[in-house]
């Protein structure tokens, strides 16, 4: 819940803001792979995210139909289908 006397804006939660320990550690992952030179890690890489990006677009579009759902209920709307 936001704090009182702030207007609540529904896709604040959506906004992502690394920290800066964050930031280095994606750095780094960037720079081992672009330094890569061996085309079979290389292709195993891009396989395992090719997997893991279908998952988590997978467990996302899931999450969002639940919060939608939880928040028809809480504002007393109908579910949709």
């Amino acid at each position: 819940m936001p704090p009182k006397n702030e207007p609540l804006n529904s896709f604040d939660w959506m906004v992502v803001e690394p920290s800066l320990s964050e930031q280095f550690v994606l750095e780094r992952s960037i720079r081992e792979i672009e330094d890569c030179n061996n085309i079979d890690v290389l292709s195993q890489l891009c396989v395992a995210m090719a997997k893991a990006q279908w998952h988590q677009a997978r467990l996302l579009k899931q999450a969002v139909g639940h919060i939608a759902l939880l928040d028809a209920v809480l504002s007393g709307g109908e579910q949709k289908p």
